[in-house]
């Protein structure tokens, strides 16, 4: 193919037209491709030519475009292309051009010269250690162009040439040229051009690569400079200062030769220091770091700390800190922790200046924990890092508190709170914490809990929180200790001789206990829930007592308790029920309505401190209450409490009215918060209350008081906790910039909240999705930076039991302070209730709003007039989102009415072109979503508005809001609605993107891509310009991130375009969705930019690339080359941007689903290892996992081996956490041979403690993909890969089959389940369910006899045997039990002695069970009742499982028996407590029924349901069994008897006519179960199955009058019943309705003989509703839609299921034909026999349900007719066979399938009537003489039919002996069978006689001999003249040896011989000689054979005989 390729030579002429860029950016393109494939010959041929074209390209021609970007970076590519692949002896000429053109200033276009010095840089970058010498003019050109020129672009250019050459050539440097470069590059960090800043720090990079290099006095003046440097930066530039000064910190930890010489005077300090370790003489040739790792981060820290340093520089210090990490890599980190974290606290956090106020505190706690958690933590620790981390933090800082020895000093409260953080996100890592980190942190953190600090008190608790949760078996402990330690607490708070600390210990204490009641309903088989019980008597009582104390003993009590109570709410409705009465009482009492006392002055601050407090305590439980127990918010209690909160409300109110002497400033040592702060967080949580309870049961004045309230707070003239002095100070001396930049932790009551659309986001954010900060640790400084206000969880102690520790906790403990939360709350809750209020509420409402943020009041106070516009913008923002979202229709009305809109569009006006981005965003949002809800008129009028502001306002903040706003217009009012303003939004818009402003055309490209996404197809008029359009701007030099002025380039860092660009194609290619193939100049177009953006440096950019390449993938994937896009997407996943990986992993998972194999063959294994890395560095990329299942579960089939090496690969790597438990201690002579079977030398053992190590969560997903596999591969149905044998026999090699790999899969499993955490213990426990489960029937490869898995049974067992130690988890424990019981039934060990300790687990779990307390199961202490109840049920289920494969395995039989009695009662007693628990709450109060306290019954039966509903199918399975088989235990349980004596001294056999005791509950299950709809999916559809089968079972012996007495025919219950056998027989497939017949069947035997009210029903007649009438009606059902008849479907099901359906039908009618008498009788056979006769007509079906069914029809025919209606019966009779030759004619001349079927099943039937007839039944002769005509008729063909009719003559023959009548007629077959034989006989010939013909031979022989014995003696020779010769023709006795036919002809010929000599003699007499001589000749054959065969045998031998 490469010869094919033509480089088109370029056509200049095209250039000059308007297109001209366009062309010549498609040319390029397609050369680049030309260069990469046309044959090197060829390539030299056309290089001048090309070349002179790129140069015209680059350096400027007259026709050329001037070369932008996209231009530029093409002809660099294939400049180096053709360099590389072709001829390099002209590179030198060209770069001589470039650097002319270069050097030349006199050149008017700057693009020319950055085109040249962009190429220069590439070719340098390629080839540049082949023309060093060109190095020093490059630097020298670069410098002059620096310094002298006036273009940022053109100076970023110059240095990024300039880094490029140094990196490639640095060694032609000369010494001077260096030092001037380096100088001049140290002044270019400080330059004003921020694009010249970060070339500048790139060009440093590379003069100081290699690092050695590097000297300490380049590094302090360097870090000096970026400090400086910092205010000014943006986000992009303090990336690349960051990155400067980790590679140049970084540096001094290379290990270098410290030279003898005096060291340098700078550090000489540190340099002796360092020498001071070392010995004198080994000086010389020391290697050693030029810093010890302390003084490296010291370099930082001591600029950190400097005293004038900014906000903004202090984090950008932190980036430094982070680039620094990130440089030096995992493993110092690793084991330089305990030395960062130490310098991190002493010389950052510790230090005063970084303390001085809240909020520095708060900023360095940020910071410092970002810096350890989301960099360290997360990215860089591994498991035993993170292990020892833990154990270092606990030793070095949380046990040195409190400082008990002389001369130790405790860390301070800022240090602790951050460790504490640190330590909770270790946990969150770890999993399960393992024994040494459990021991280092669980006294300690119980201690941490009654420290001074309250955020100390408050972090311990969520530590602790944290630890019980990854830890449960602690929990429980844990609970004990503290409400110990709180009880003692409380006794000692009111005696003069406490500790003056006990009243925050106590508080510390309730915090704890707290936080872990929160985590029971997570964990709620640990805990008992008496705890619960225990902790509300705690909490009731203080409350109760609290009134009798002072104020400070009270205040501390009050909080204590409801703390505590509002943790208990987290349980849910089930346990809140029954104490609601309780808490609402409470709850009054604690909220009173305000009376005039409240307002008498004289109080003073300490009782309203505690009024504050008790209220705003009691607030925060109702908070909890109303978030988790929404179905018990009924309406009246509803009402209730918001009568409560509106007192609340209404108390804030009296107390802000009440002047109060406090200090505006409150001291650092004032004990807790201040009261304007008590009174912020009452107000607060009211709102949050309020919120939660929603609108619906206010009253209307509730409502408009809140409204004036909420808006008093956000907009109002002054803002909480400014006085106003301070704030005319702030004004008055012009420090006000933007409320953003106040750090006061205040910011003038501006709220946190804001406004993202998330269409918008996604947009306007490009791939800085990264939504939480966890994710986009880089992106942290920037956010800190615009926040005045600091969230963290000691502002809101509630955040203790609200946060989930699965769902994001870091939002939940990241709340604001209440002075800032309130803001928020009262937003929240006017946006909640603005849109259900009426028009003129609506309207005064916001003309109120309108006018305080006009107000003049706030002219004064610059900071809160800005303050109370970001809040009123937002409040009215988020209160459209609301309206939209729930009130829609309501919303059109009020919101949208014109009294509204115009004064609400003016204020967002005002907002949008104000320069504020929250205020851009948030009003341009309004404005759209306004224009949702207003209507047309609106929409263009605001459009207007728009417009006009642009057109007369150069400003770019306003343009930018306008564009903003076009967008949010025309994507809120949808793609209809919003078409008449398409046009000019588009036009607008586009000429914004033209804008060289940053601002301006990056939000009009971000609104352009909004407004393509939502006008969709009707947008694809203007694809062809707006293509054109995004192609100018990709060649704009001011559109680029560097271009324009020195303010653009400045200002586009933050701001850059091409990313937006790359998503408005995204957008375009989406929207043209297949089409983009039609138009080639379009595609092409696309694809060649798609291109380019996919090759640039910048990852926003690629990752929008990335999104393109998915869209084509999908609309025009033949144009995407996939192995090198797989290769794209391999190179980002290694990238250390963690946006970028996403989207590459999305893309993958893309092409993966489309074609894993594909992938496979281009990507291989190391592309899944590559995948597992990522997931294994980051475990939070859930998009790898779902790449890896899709892989795997197309590709498991075909090789599930390899999949099974890289599992292994991941899971044998040991780990810290998953060290193997030290089994010795219990292993017996099973457990010894598990080193036998898993064979592990030392040296191997060494090798993988270096590998490095996989994290749980990768193993834990390894584990679930071995599960996978055995599951993809078992159900595939490929037998070979589970049975070697087969596979042998097939031919297939063995080694890649999953059987072979059967040792290391058991190996894994073993690894796993000795591992520390729970979720790896319980799938390794799955995977070696799954290897017993798909192999136990796999036979032994060496002994085919016995099975593959009896010599794995030691290992299985040894894995088994951790899960039952001491240390084990209830979750294990039933997982191990069921593992147990699957390894016990699955028949692999069939003798009972060898089971051994797996038997005996289950044993002994069994004996705990019937023991009826507390199971312990091998555990130290008794479980939890809940654990224990649930693992009775596991243990009763998996005995279940057994008595299920009973069935199939007898020896389980043995297992079972001596165990019947107890399993019998338990299994009862279990489905019993089912039932109990399904029941409603009302009857759970039968305490003796659970075994849980009875106020609690209700929440043990919310835990216990799942477990129940999973087992109790399989329990009544085997009950089902036991009484099918061996009933009397089960039915001594059903019966409530308890020993066997009673039950034979009772006579079990008479039937009762009261029910048994447990009738109804066992019913009432099985009727539910029957009753449920199937669902659809195929998983739980099997489990239906299983259920309902189960349950008719059970069912049809639960009938039995001794279980049911009459309590079925009571008239209710028999009608549901019956109507339940309707249902199921209509919607049940044939499976069901074989179990279903029966039921029938046995419900009639029973209960036929009685109609309904047990009245006995005559035998004679038939009821319409009596039993036996229903039944009919019901197998009726049955038979006639057994096939397909109109108006109703067929029954569906396999052949054999439905043959035994239609047979159990028959049986029923056998049944109550039996059992009834006279025309009765005859009524019902007749029916029967009706549909059945219309099956054998039947004609849809294909399959055959006459032949299997035939039996039982028989069996109905053959029940005795009563004398009297004899005639009917025999009339019956005629008719059936008439039918059934009638059917026969009717096919005749019809061939196929269906006819042969047809006729086949009608003579069966018609021979079986025949022939099983009482002898008295007269039957025409002619029907007899038809059939045998038709039978001899059928013996004449050439099929299978010919077969058929053989074995229905020689049945009649055979009958005939009993019937005249046949014996008559039975001659008639002769003719035909003589003619069968006849026609056989040539086939003896020629070879083609089958199985099938041999037997119908047999079958022939035996209806001759059936002849012969009804022939009369004188007969006997003409039969015999007749039979004969027709044998003989099957003769062969010149064959040697003989055929079968032959041999079995002669003895048939020797018994007719021995049976009728004399006839026989005589008959041969008449032969034919020739057939007399063949026939002679076999007989005396024959006898000689045998002759000389008994002489054989009569020799002597010697006999050996055995013993």
């Amino acid at each position: 193919m490469a010869s094919e390729v033509v480089i088109e030579p370029i056509d200049e002429d095209q250039l000059a037209g308007d297109n001209g860029q366009i062309y010549l950016f498609q040319w390029l393109a397609s050369l680049e491709k030309s260069l990469k494939e046309v044959v090197v010959d060829q390539l030299k041929a056309m290089q001048p030519s090309v070349e002179e074209t790129l140069l015209k390209v680059i350096c400027g021609s007259d026709s050329y475009p001037s070369p932008g970007r996209g231009l530029r970076n093409l002809a660099a590519r294939c400049f180096v292309l053709q360099y590389s692949r072709g001829d390099s002896r002209t590179l030198f000429d060209t770069l001589r051009t470039l650097l002319k053109t270069v050097g030349d200033t006199k050149i008017d276009k700057d693009s020319l010269r950055i085109a040249a010095f962009w190429t220069i840089g590439e070719l340098m970058a390629t080839f540049g250690f082949q023309f060093m010498s060109f190095l020093a003019e490059i630097a020298t050109i670069s410098v002059k162009t620096f310094r002298s020129s006036n273009s940022p672009q053109m100076r970023y250019h110059a240095l990024t040439m300039l880094r490029k050459a140094v990196n490639s050539a640095k060694k032609a440097l000369t010494e001077s040229l260096a030092k001037d470069v380096l100088k001049n590059m140290k002044n270019g960090l400080a330059d004003k051009a921020l694009p010249v800043q970060r070339a500048a720090a790139g060009v440093i990079i590379a003069m100081f690569s290699p690092e050695e290099s590097v000297t300490l006095v380049d590094v302090e003046s360097v870090i000096a400079i970026c400090v400086k440097a910092l205010d000014g930066s943006d986000q992009l530039t303090r990336q690349s200062l960051a990155q400067l000064v980790g590679h140049m910190l970084a540096a001094t930890q290379i290990t270098r030769v410290v030279p003898v010489p005096e060291p340098p005077q700078k550090g000489r300090k540190e340099q002796e220091d360092n020498d001071a370790t070392n010995p004198s003489y080994a000086v010389s040739e020391n290697m050693k770091p030029l810093l010890a790792p302390g003084e490296m981060l010291s370099q930082l820290s001591m600029h950190f700390s400097k005293p004038q340093l900014s906000r903004k520089a202090r984090a950008g210090i932190f980036d430094f800190y982070v680039a620094l990490l990130t440089k030096l890599g995992a493993v110092f980190a690793e084991s330089n922790y305990a030395l960062i974290v130490g310098h991190l606290m002493s010389e950052v956090v510790s230090n005063p200046k970084n303390s001085a106020t809240r909020y520095d505190k708060l900023f360095i706690q940020k910071l410092v924990g970002a810096l350890l958690r989301d960099l360290i933590a997360a990215r860089m620790l591994s498991e035993q890092g993170q292990i020892t981390a833990i154990q270092e933090l606990s030793s070095s800082y949380v046990k040195r508190w409190p400082a008990l020895m002389p001369g130790q000093v405790a860390p301070n409260p800022t240090v602790l709170t951050i460790v504490l953080k640190e330590i909770a996100e270790l946990l969150q890592q770890l999993g399960n914490a393992p024994p040494p980190v459990q021991d280092a942190i669980s006294e300690p953190l119980l201690n941490l809990l009654t420290h001074p600090s309250h955020g100390v008190r408050v972090n311990a608790s969520w530590t602790l929180r944290c630890f019980c949760f990854s830890t449960p078996l602690r929990l429980a402990k844990t609970i004990l200790a503290i409400s110990g330690a709180l009880h003692r607490d409380i006794e000692s708070l009111q005696s003069p001789a406490a500790p003056s600390d006990i009243d925050r210990r106590a508080l510390g204490h309730a915090y704890g206990l707290a936080a872990l009641v929160a985590i029971i309903p997570d964990r709620l088989l640990y805990v008992s829930f008496d705890v619960a019980t225990n902790v509300l008597d705690t909490a009731t009582n203080l409350l109760k007592r609290a009134s009798e104390h002072d104020v400070q003993i009270a205040g501390v009590e009050v909080e204590v308790a409801w703390i505590l109570i509002a943790s208990l709410m987290l349980l849910g409705p089930n346990f809140v029920r029954s104490h609601l009465p309780q808490l609402l009482v409470l709850w009054r009492n604690a909220l009173p309505k305000p009376t005039s006392k409240d307002s008498v002055p004289g109080r003073g601050a300490a009782e309203w401190q505690f009024l504050l407090h008790v209220r705003e305590s009691a607030l925060g439980a109702i908070r909890c209450f109303l978030l988790h127990n929404a179905p018990l918010v009924t309406l009246d209690v509803a009402r209730r409490i918001s009568s409560m909160l509106s007192n609340a409300l209404a108390f804030t109110t009296s107390f802000t009215s009440y002047p109060l002497e406090e200090p505006s400033v409150p001291s650092p040592d004032a004990h807790g918060p201040s009261l304007r702060t008590r009174e912020s967080s009452l107000r607060c949580r009211v709102y949050q209350c309020f919120t939660a309870l929603g609108t619906s049961s206010l009253t209307d004045s509730a409502q408009s008081t809140l409204l004036q309230s909420t808006m008093f707070v956000f907009a109002g003239p002054e803002g909480d906790g400014v006085s106003a002095v301070q704030a005319a100070i702030a004004s008055s001396s012009g420090t006000f910039t933007t409320v953003w930049q106040t750090a006061d932790g205040f910011g003038y009551g501006v709220t946190t909240v804001d406004i993202v659309d998330d269409e918008a986001e996604v947009l306007s954010e490009g791939a800085r999705t990264g939504k939480s900060v966890h994710e986009q640790i880089e992106d942290l400084t920037n956010l800190l930076l615009r926040k005045p206000a600091l969230g963290s969880c000691e502002h809101d102690t509630l955040s203790l039991c609200l946060s989930t520790p699965t769902g994001d906790t870091r939002a939940a403990l990241n709340c604001p302070p209440s002075t800032s939360a309130v803001v928020d709350a009262s937003i929240e809750l006017f946006a909640r209730l603005l849109p259900v209020q009426d028009l003129t509420v609506v309207t005064r409402t916001i003309t109120q709003l309108v006018e305080s943020v006009k107000s003049p009041k706030l002219d004064k106070n610059a900071g809160r007039k800005a303050a109370v516009l970001v809040n009123s913008v937002v409040a009215i923002a988020r209160a459209l989102q609301c309206a939209m979202a729930s009130h829609y229709r309501q919303a059109k009305e009020t919101l949208g009415h014109l009294q509204v809109t115009a004064p609400l569009a003016s204020l967002l006006k005002d907002a949008l072109v104000d320069g504020d981005p929250l205020l851009r965003r948030a009003s341009s949002e309004a404005i759209g979503r306004l224009a949702n809800v207003s209507g047309t008129s609106f929409l263009t009028s605001q459009a207007k508005v728009l417009v006009d502001h642009i057109v007369n306002n150069r400003d770019p903040q306003g343009r930018a809001g306008c564009a903003l706003a076009f967008g949010a217009l025309y994507s809120h009012v949808g793609g209809l609605a919003a078409a008449p303003i398409l046009k000019t939004t588009v036009n607008i818009l586009m000429s914004l993107s033209n804008d060289p402003h940053p601002l301006v055309h990056y939000w009009s490209l971000t609104a352009l891509a909004r407004v393509i996404n939502a006008a969709s197809l009707a947008f694809s008029s203007f694809v062809p310009s707006t293509l054109g359009m995004l192609l100018k701007i990709y060649m704009s030099d001011a559109h680029e991130t560097e271009g324009g002025t020195l303010n653009n380039a400045n200002t586009s860092g933050d701001q850059q375009a091409f990313p937006v660009v790359c998503h408005i194609i995204d957008a375009i290619i989406t929207i043209l969705g297949p089409d983009v193939q039609e138009s080639s100049r379009t595609r092409t177009l696309v694809l060649d930019l798609v291109q380019e953006f996919s090759i640039e440096e910048d990852e926003t950019i690629l990752i929008e690339a990335i999104k393109c390449t998915q869209h084509l993938l999908m609309f025009a994937p033949e144009h995407v080359n996939i192995p090198d896009t797989v290769g794209h997407f391999r190179t980002h996943l290694s990238s250390s941007r963690r946006q970028l990986k996403l989207a590459a992993i999305d893309a993958l998972y893309q092409l993966v689903q489309k074609d894993a194999l594909v992938v496979s063959r281009i990507g291989g294994d190391r592309l899944v290892e590559d995948l597992f890395a990522m997931l294994d560095g980051d475990p939070g990329i859930e998009g790898v996992r779902n790449v890896i299942t899709s892989w795997l579960s197309q590709t498991a089939i075909h090789n599930p081996s390899a999949w099974i090496d890289l599992c292994q690969r991941i899971m044998l790597r040991t780990n810290a956490t998953q060290k193997v438990v030290d089994t010795a201690g219990n292993l017996d002579d099973e457990g010894q041979s598990l080193n036998a079977a898993m064979p592990v030398d030392n040296a191997n053992q060494d090798r993988l403690s270096t590998v490095t190590v996989s994290r749980w969560r990768t193993q834990l997903f390894a584990l679930h993909c071995l599960h996978e596999i055995c599951t993809t591969v078992a159900q595939s149905g490929r037998r070979e890969h589970l049975d070697v044998l087969f596979a042998r026999s097939c031919g297939l090699p063995v080694q890649g089959l999953l059987v072979s790999r059967i040792p290391d899969l058991i190996k894994m499993a073993f690894t796993a389940s000795a591992a520390y955490v729970t979720e790896i213990r319980l799938e390794g426990l799955v995977v070696l369910r799954d290897i017993i489960q798909y192999f136990s029937r796999a036979p032994d490869p060496d002994y085919p006899e016995a099975l593959l898995l009896e010599q794995h049974q030691a290992p299985i067992t040894a894995a088994l045997t951790p899960a039952f130690s001491s240390d084990s988890t209830p979750e294990i424990l039933s997982s191990a039990i069921d593992a147990c019981a699957v390894f016990v039934g699955c028949g692999v060990v069939k003798d009972v002695s060898r089971l051994g300790r797996i038997l005996k687990q289950l044993t002994g779990a069994l004996k705990e069970v019937d023991e009826s307390n507390n199971l312990k199961m091998g555990t130290l202490c008794e479980l939890s009742p809940n654990a224990s109840s649930m693992l009775r049920v596991s243990i009763l289920a998996a005995w279940a499982r057994l008595e299920i494969a009973s069935a199939e395995q007898a020896y389980l039989i043995d297992v079972i028996k001596p165990y019947r009695e107890i399993l019998a009662s338990q299994w009862i007693a279990c489905l019993r407590d089912y039932a109990t628990i399904r029941a409603d709450s009302e009857f759970v109060h039968d305490s003796s029924i659970v075994s849980v306290d009875p106020s609690y019954a209700s929440l043990g039966k919310v835990v216990l349901l799942p477990y129940y509903s999973d087992s109790w199918a399989t329990i009544l399975q085997a009950v089902a069994n036991a009484m099918e088989h061996t009933g009397q235990h089960v039915s001594a349980a059903i019966l409530g008897q308890t020993s066997t004596g009673a039950l034979t001294s009772n006579g079990l056999g008479s039937p009762h006519t009261e029910p048994a005791p447990l009738f109804f509950v066992i019913f009432g299950l099985i009727y539910e179960a029957l009753a449920v709809s199937s669902p659809q999916p195929s998983a739980t559809h099997n489990l239906r199955a299983a259920t309902v089968a189960a349950s008719l079972r059970a069912l049809k012996c639960l009938i039995d009058p001794r279980y049911s007495g009459k309590a079925l025919l009571e008239p209710t219950v028999f009608k549901e019943f019956i109507s339940l056998c309707y249902r199921m027989v209509m919607v049940e497939n044939a499976s069901a309705l074989v179990h279903v017949m029966g039921v029938i069947t046995v419900f009639a035997k029973h209960f036929g003989h009685l109609g309904t009210e047990s009245v006995v029903a005559p035998n004679e007649a038939l009821s319409p509703n009596s039993v036996r009438a229903h039944c009919l009606k019901i197998c009726a059902y049955i038979l006639r839609h057994a096939r397909h008849s109109q108006g109703a479907p067929v029954i569906s099901g396999t052949a054999h299921e439905l043959a035994r359906m239609v047979s159990g039908a028959l049986t029923a009618f056998q049944l109550i034909v039996s059992t009834t008498e006279g025309n009765i009788r005859e009524d019902v056979r007749g029916v029967g026999c009706m549909l059945y006769a219309e099956l054998l007509k039947d004609e849809t079906l294909d399959i055959d349900l006459i032949t299997p069914t035939l039996p039982s029809f028989k069996s109905l025919l053959a029940v005795e007719a009563h004398p009297q209606v004899r005639d009917r019966y025999d009339s019956l009779i005629h008719g059936v066979l008439s039918s059934c030759l009638l059917n026969v004619d009717e096919m005749r001349g019809r061939e196929g399938l269906i006819s042969s079927k047809k006729v086949k099943t009608n003579i069966l039937a018609a021979v079986l009537v025949l022939t099983s007839l009482p002898s008295r039944v007269k039957v025409a002769r002619g029907v007899v003489e038809h059939l045998f005509f038709v039978i001899s008729q059928k013996l004449e063909e050439n099929n299978d039919m010919a077969i058929v009719a053989v074995h229905c003559a020689k049945t009649i023959t055979v009958a005939a002996s009993g019937n005249d009548l046949l014996r008559n007629c039975v001659r008639l077959l002769l003719p035909a069978m003589v003619q069968f034989i006849a026609r056989i006989s040539p086939r003896l010939d020629d070879g083609s006689l089958s199985e099938q013909h041999s037997a119908s031979i047999e079958e022939v022989w035996k209806t001759f001999s059936a002849l012969l014995a009804l022939a009369t003696e004188e007969q006997r020779t003409r039969v015999l003249s007749i039979i004969l010769p027709t044998i003989t023709l099957l003769l062969r006795p010149s064959q040697t040896p003989p055929c079968s036919t032959h041999s079995s002809a002669v003895a048939q010929l020797l018994t007719f011989a021995a049976s009728s000599p004399v006839s026989f003699k005589e008959a041969t007499a008449q032969l034919d000689h020739n057939v007399r001589d063949v026939l002679e000749l076999s007989i005396r054959r024959a006898v000689e054979g045998t002759l000389t065969i008994s002489q054989t045998a009569v020799r002597p031998q010697i006999s050996l005989r055995s013993f």
